[in-house]
Formats: structure tokens, sequence, C-alpha cells
């Protein structure tokens, strides 16, 4: 049986397939913004003195990093409603994605903060800085710089882990190429202009966050 290429679905579906496109990207940067919060809530629990705040710190990133990112969706979207707790799909995945995010970003932030050389925390002591003038001009930045090449490789997997939201129908590109597969058959043309698409992006955003990493390295 010979395959015939077309790209007609393509080129009338290819505005849909964009603002696909654009959704993944949107709902990428947003869940890494709330798992940066996330993150560096949990990072400095993890590395406080409080035995409690540790151990909450260590299940949630335990939890979050060694289940499957498609169980957390299914259990967020088809399971918490059926306790009372009800989201939009969108909304839903990007709640998941964010909390997804926040584990890995918490050990990110962990291996940072434990980078930093003691001796600068003990001269901003020394000089009177109090804790939160300390974490917020002193560690906070250096973290940043440190953890900068990690984060960076964070938001392009949490953008290619979007294509995920199209199992409970959220209109992002993986959705769309789905649809015309389905609807056209052109399975070759959908996924490759898919990967295509996904393809371009992350090395567009590799390219742009390996030029701010090199702006904001530490010499």
């Amino acid at each position: 049986m010979l395959y015939y290429f077309s790209f007609r679905a393509i080129q009338n579906n290819i505005g849909d397939m964009l603002n696909g496109l654009g959704l993944g990207l949107f709902m990428g940067v947003i869940s890494l913004s709330f798992g940066i919060i996330l993150g560096l809530i949990f990072a400095f629990a993890a590395v406080s003195s409080n035995r409690a705040l540790n151990n909450i710190a260590i299940l949630y990133t335990a939890f979050f990093r060694n289940t499957p990112l498609l169980i957390l969706v299914f259990i967020t979207y088809f399971g918490l409603p059926e306790v009372g707790i009800m989201m939009e799909r969108t909304i839903s995945f990007i709640f998941t994605l964010s909390l997804y995010a926040g584990a890995y970003m918490t050990e990110i932030f962990r291996a940072g903060l434990q980078a930093i050389p003691k001796g600068i925390i003990e001269a901003g002591q020394a000089i009177g800085l109090s804790r939160f003038h300390i974490c917020w001009n002193i560690q906070l930045p250096i973290m940043f710089r440190y953890v900068l090449p990690s984060m960076s490789n964070s938001l392009i997997s949490l953008f290619k882990d979007t294509s995920l939201a199209a199992a409970v129908t959220v209109p992002e590109l993986t959705y769309f190429a789905r649809k015309l597969n389905i609807e056209t058959f052109q399975m070759l043309e959908a996924w490759g202009t898919a990967a295509f698409l996904y393809l371009v992006t992350c090395y567009l955003l590799s390219y742009l966050l390996r030029k701010l990493e090199h702006k904001l390295r530490i010499e």
C-alpha cells in the first residue's frame, strides 16, 4: 500500500497548531514560575535545622519525582473531582505540572544553596545582616547564578512535558496533531509537523537561555 504525502491539511490547520504551541509554551513558563516558588520554599525547608521541615521536603520531592507525570495528571483531573475539587482542564494541568516542577526545583535549589561558601554567609552575619537580608541579598542571587543552567533545562523539559496535556484534551500542539491524524489519516505529516515545531521552539529556547547564562555566569 502506497502512502501519499499531502500537507494540505497542515496548511489548513497550521493556525490551530501554532496556537497550541503557544499554549504549551505558556503552560511551561507558568508552571516553572510556580515551581520556582514551591522549590524555594521546600529547598529552604530541606536545608533548615528543623527536622520536621526536612521530612516534609523529603516527602514532597520523593512523591512527585518518583510518580509518572501522566499518573499525576489523571489523579488531578479525574480523581480530585471525586472529592469535590473541580478545576478546568488547562488549570488542572498547570496545577499538576507546577507541583511536579516544584519537586525538581527543590532539589536544584537545595544543591545551589549548599554550594554557597559558608564564609560568605558568615561575613553577612559578621556585619550584622538579618537572616532575611542574608537570604535575599546574598544567598538567592548567588544561588540563582549557580543553578541557572539547570533551570534552563527544566524549562525546556517542562515545555515538552506539556504534550501530555493532550491526554485530558487540553488544546495544545499534540492535541491538534492527534486530531489531524484521526481526521485525515495523514499520520507522518501531522506528527512530523508537531515534532518540527517542538524542535524549533526548544532550540530557540536553548539558544536564548544559553545567552542569558553567559551574561550572568559567575567569573
